[in-house]
């Protein structure tokens, strides 16, 4: 016990400090932010320049805490990696990865244009062009994972554009890492430390990491450990390779993604990753110094320029010529106007060897912060600026595509009855909705922002759309005056409050049933018009005592029960969910 106490003070307690106040001014920051009904990565970024040189200078040792922010962005890349899964990118791989190839180029041409011809020297001017031709990883995939996007179409679009661009930044990395000795055989031997690390993590996850996650599994906490076990020996590996410790996070998520236990490692994962990610995100606001705006105005308002729109439009513009629907493009396009996290470091290597100057450094981490904090509102409005410019964006969509523009829907024209109820969502619960209705002989209208599920429903010869339910061309499709019911099985409260006042404003009588996940969600469901909100924790209790009922008076009901049960299964097993 004596000799715990000592290695605990032993301890520089200036971390505890510092963390403690990292996280206690987040936290209040970000109280007043929900207040107001903002994202919460600018209070983060907000908390950073309060805490940092700029603001009130309350860390003492800064150096720790940027570490700590390191492990943030291992922890993020590591849960992207568990769950990636290469057969859903089948659906966007070779277009999506040209769009990303092609982005990157247009964006580094033209921002090395600008820069060169604004007072930035030829190696500044490279440096530039790198910095704002990447996305942020980190920022994108944590915006759209609390927004359960990852599986909608422009998700995956832009998860492989992000993967490209990640690939990238590796070769850019490594190049960086060597700058006093930057040659060709240097970019060839980046390249095979590169093959090295997905090779091993390859042969990991065939023939050595099964076995130990298949003993691993039968405890938990066993399980826990061993795959933060494999994110470190990889980000170990990364190291002595010349990567960045992110890198070998990344690669270690893959190696584990194809075991069955992936969804249950990375829900014990996602606490970590979120409290480091604070950390990165209230560093990345520490960073921030003063600048010389009067120096660097004109080039500020450039590349502001090139990352906030043309950047969006160059992948839009792309996404549509690669046969992508509008609004597809377009989400796909605002999502990624920011620079990158590895910006940051692509930028801080030539900085320590003195061959960029102390402003464009500071400028870069300006134009980091003030980029991924618009992100958030982006991706938050999202829906609402594609409205406004969807009337200037139809010129495009009206370009030539390569190839016949694929719609992800099937619509049945044959004779008779109408379209009389919507199912938004058709995975899980939605299944066992669209199996009642097709007993009942119920015509139904699927609408799924999923394109596999929406695939399987056409296949089906089911009536599917691809779409989400504040998707404006989706709801104007549709003759709402036949419309009876719809149900949405989509546990998003704002969502569900706009379809149904939707709903009520063009059909008054159509009923609305839509899902919540707690009571004070119902309750504000019930109060903006919603006819029934169902509650899957309370129905499932319900449903399962009316069976203890049964089989408490009679044993051999399980039986009957179990049977209908595992029928059931296979009748929604059409769906090959």
């Amino acid at each position: 016990m004596i000799q715990f106490s000592n290695m605990i003070t032993a301890l520089p307690s200036s971390l505890l400090v510092d963390v403690g106040i990292i996280i206690i001014l987040a936290t209040l920051i970000a109280f007043i932010i929900r207040l107001i009904k903002q994202p919460l990565i600018p209070a983060y970024i907000i908390a950073g320049i309060l805490i940092g040189p700029i603001g009130f200078g309350l860390i003492q040792n800064p150096t720790l805490v940027k570490i700590l922010s390191e492990l943030g962005i291992a922890f993020l890349l590591f849960v992207v990696g568990l769950e990636i899964s290469f057969k859903k990118l089948k659906y966007v791989g070779l277009p999506a990865t040209l769009i990303g190839l092609f982005e990157v180029l247009i964006i580094y041409l033209i921002t090395f244009f600008v820069a060169i011809n604004t007072g930035f020297t030829s190696f500044e001017s490279m440096i530039m062009g790198l910095v704002l031709a990447f996305s942020s990883t980190m920022v994108v995939i944590k915006l759209l994972s609390d927004r359960e996007q990852l599986d909608t179409l422009h998700g995956r679009i832009i998860l492989a554009i992000l993967l490209i661009q990640d690939i990238m930044v590796i070769l850019a990395l490594s190049l960086m890492s060597n700058l006093d000795s930057l040659s060709p055989l240097t970019f060839v031997v980046s390249i095979l430390r590169g093959f090295i690390l997905f090779i091993v993590a390859y042969f990991a996850s065939k023939y050595f990491l099964p076995g130990i996650f298949h003993f691993a599994a039968k405890s938990k906490e066993l399980l826990f450990l061993s795959a933060i076990t494999v994110l470190f020996i990889f980000a170990a590996l990364s190291h002595l390779l010349g990567f960045s410790v992110a890198i070998g996070a990344f690669v270690a998520g893959l190696a584990l993604a194809s075991l069955p236990y992936n969804l249950d490692i990375v829900g014990r994962v996602t606490p970590l990753k979120d409290f480091f990610a604070t950390i990165f995100f209230v560093s990345l606001g520490m960073q921030l110094v003063f600048i010389n705006f009067s120096v660097f105005l004109k080039p500020i308002l450039i590349f502001f320029g090139i990352v906030l729109i043309i950047k969006p439009f160059i992948i839009y513009l792309l996404s549509i010529l690669f046969g992508y629907e509008g609004r597809t493009s377009f989400l796909s396009g605002i999502s990624l106007a920011q620079i990158s996290e590895f910006s940051i470091i692509l930028v801080a290597v030539p900085f320590i060897f003195n061959a960029i100057r102390a402003e464009v450094f500071s400028l870069v981490i300006f134009f980091a912060i003030v980029t991924m904090s618009l992100t958030s509102y982006f991706t938050k409005y999202d829906d609402r600026i594609y409205n406004v410019l969807s009337r200037f964006l139809k010129i495009f969509e009206k370009i030539p595509t390569r190839g016949k523009r694929r719609k992800l829907e099937y619509l049945s024209r044959g004779k008779g009855k109408k379209t009389e109820i919507i199912l938004v969502g058709c995975h899980r619960m939605g299944t066992i909705f669209y199996s009642t209705l097709q007993r009942l002989n119920k015509k139904v209208l699927v609408i799924d922002n999923n394109p596999e599920i929406i695939e399987k429903l056409m296949r089906q010869k089911i009536s599917c759309m691809y779409g989400d339910m504040r998707n404006k061309e989706i709801l104007e499709k549709i003759n709402w005056s036949n419309i009876k019911f719809v149900i949405s099985t989509v546990p998003h409260e704002e969502d569900n409050v706009f379809l149904t006042k939707h709903v009520k404003l063009v059909n008054p009588s159509t009923q609305v049933f839509v899902t919540a996940n707690h009571l004070h969600q119902a309750y504000r469901l019930y109060n903006n018009g919603a006819d029934y909100v169902i509650l899957p924790q309370i129905l499932s209790g319900e449903k399962t005592s009316s069976m203890l009922k049964k089989v408490l008076n009679d044993k051999k009901e399980i039986k009957k029960i179990k049977e209908k049960h595992l029928k059931h299964l296979i009748d929604l097993d059409i769906f090959k969910l």
